[in-house]
């Protein structure tokens, strides 16, 4: 399964009054040499260190174990103190963890980007701590383009003209649109929120089939899947990683990206265009942000030592240190001040910039994670040969509006 790795500033107990706090996070490493649990070992050393009588232990799992390892602790009564995961609304509701105003110093809770605060809140009241964050911006293979005499697309009437011209050049994926189960509720809502829509409307419920979604899906279909311009894996057959791997190989034009996808691909001699994700009428002002999320557990009562743990967590230094370490981009005000202040990280500014417009999945809804799967499961299919964009979009729809009522 994951590697697990207990990290602690010395052996043994020392004495009456010494807490523990045990974490479970997940690994963002893609090899032995960028393991997360170097940046947790050091993380927990160093707070040792300045906090006598405070023990850290943290276990560090793979992504694909991390959340459901940490529900089966909660489900047999041995939370962990902090846990690092993907999702916190479920626990929330629950009422196992502790308001964000509970465990941390005024300067560490004021200092979380605004959009990034918001999204991790439930009834108004924060319970996710973000971790770490991402954005996607449109990408394109800037020499595919000038051996092809293209500008960078502005419109979606630009990303059809131009995936025409990168087909007749024989580009094996002109535009390069991953709708397969591994993570395509994100490429959707980027084409929502391109196209004037979202998962949800103004007051929060989802709309999945909102009549802006359903226009998006209708152009998607005929302007670019059924003119044969996405390449030669059907849309929901595709996933994501096929469509980066491809993208680094230098056969696709166009697709939407993120940070980690741009470092590699430079890494593999690819020279590599970011814009804005094209709308109907021009770029759109805002983008899709990620975010990955870390809590406070009440179980075993350490409110105070893990308010003490994620304050000296939250300084820039640590927060920049993960970010650089793994392309991505910073939670807080200051580290992202920081970052846009020093040339070093130029390649992310434009990813920090679109962070500050950007929307998030309904992270608040315990019903997310059953929403999201329809997504990934169905989407697909609302641009095979045939299919009616409308029908599908419902479908999704009524199960995640079920999903809603249910809770």
């Amino acid at each position: 399964m994951g590697m697990t790795a207990t990290l602690s500033g010395c052996g043994g107990g020392s004495g009456s009054g010494d807490v523990t706090l045990k974490v479970v996070a997940a690994d963002y490493g893609t090899s032995a040499a960028n393991k997360s649990d170097k940046y947790w070992d050091k993380v927990a050393r160093s707070f040792e260190a300045s906090h006598p009588g405070i023990k850290v232990e943290v276990t560090v799992l793979p992504w694909t174990d991390v959340d459901r390892k940490v529900a089966e602790m909660v489900k047999a009564g041995k939370a962990p103190d902090i846990a690092q995961i993907g999702a916190y609304a479920d626990y929330a509701k629950a009422g196992k963890l502790y308001p964000a105003d509970q465990m941390l110093s005024i300067p560490t809770q004021a200092n979380f980007l605004p959009k990034l605060a918001d999204a991790g809140r439930v009834n108004r009241i924060q319970y996710g701590l973000p971790f770490v964050a991402s954005t996607r911006l449109l990408f394109y293979n800037k020499k595919l383009f000038s051996q092809a005499g293209l500008q960078y697309p502005k419109t979606w009437a630009d990303i059809a003209a131009d995936a025409t011209v990168l087909k007749q050049r024989g580009v094996t994926y002109p535009f390069a649109l991953p709708l397969g189960q591994e993570e395509s509720q994100a490429e959707t809502l980027m084409w929502l929120l391109s196209g004037g829509g979202s998962y949800t409307d103004d007051i929060g419920s989802y709309n999945i089939d909102s009549p802006e979604n359903v226009k998006t899906f209708d152009w998607l279909k005929s302007h670019l899947v059924d003119k044969g311009l996405v390449g030669p894996v059907a849309p929901g057959k595709l996933n994501r990683a096929q469509a980066f791997e491809a993208f680094t190989k230098g056969k696709v034009g166009m697709l939407n990206g993120h940070p980690t996808l741009m470092e590699e691909a430079e890494q593999q001699g690819v020279d590599v265009g970011m814009v804005q994700l094209p709308g109907p009428d021009g770029p759109t002002k805002g983008s899709m942000g990620v975010a990955d999320w870390i809590m406070g557990f009440k179980q075993n009562g350490h409110r105070t030592e893990i308010g003490k743990f994620f304050d000296f967590m939250f300084s820039d230094k640590n927060v920049i240190e993960f970010a650089d370490t793994y392309d991505l981009l910073p939670v807080t005000d200051s580290a992202s001040a920081s970052m846009e202040d020093d040339p070093k990280y130029k390649p992310l500014h434009k990813f920090l910039a679109s962070l500050t417009n950007a929307d998030f999945y309904p992270f608040g809804k315990t019903s997310w994670a059953q929403a999201s799967a329809s997504i990934k499961e169905n989407i697909g299919k609302a641009v095979e040969p045939g299919a009616n964009p409308e029908t599908v979009l419902a479908h999704i729809a009524q199960e995640s509006t079920a999903a809603e009522s249910a809770e």
